[in-house]
């Protein structure tokens, strides 16, 4: 089954939180009150988002974390890349050259473009969209050129 990890859902909820105040900086406390996920958690996972740039901070009495840059251009994959990596269906998809297979392998080529499409399904889904201040809805995008997977017959036609 394809999963995002409870950090990554958690992730999200700060980043909802940060974006329904984005002129605001808010503090890892407040955060954990707003939003019901524990305060470890939550100091954890700024620093995370930080470290991937969808986050700024500011030390001092008036610092705190806020949004970089607006939630209509945060998306679905860049939150999960920061907490998880890069998304990575087989070990070929993320780590090329890794599997020991790879060189006689028939269907890693289609697991790649596969991956490829989901990655660029998440893309175009932004934190807006999630947090449901974009109230268009999240739909699939048209994957034509990144999934074409040839189909080979092995029985009888």
């Amino acid at each position: 089954m394809l999963r995002i990890s409870k950090l990554t859902d958690y992730a999200t909820v700060v980043l909802a939180c940060l974006a329904d105040a984005p002129a605001e900086r808010h503090s890892a406390a407040d955060v954990a009150s707003r939003t019901g996920v524990a305060p470890p958690t939550v100091a954890k996972l700024l620093k995370e988002l930080h470290k991937s740039g969808l986050v700024r901070s500011t030390r001092g009495a008036r610092g705190g974390y806020a949004l970089a840059r607006p939630a209509a251009s945060i998306s679905a994959a860049e939150i999960i890349d920061a907490v998880e990596g890069p998304v990575g269906l087989t070990e070929c998809s993320s780590h090329p050259g890794q599997c020991e297979i790879e060189g006689s392998c028939r269907v890693g080529g289609a697991w790649q473009r596969v991956n490829d499409a989901i990655r660029y399904a998440l893309g175009e889904v932004k934190l807006t969209q999630l947090t449901g201040a974009d109230a268009r809805p999240i739909r699939a995008p048209n994957l034509r050129g990144h999934l074409e997977v040839p189909v080979i017959w092995r029985g009888r036609v």
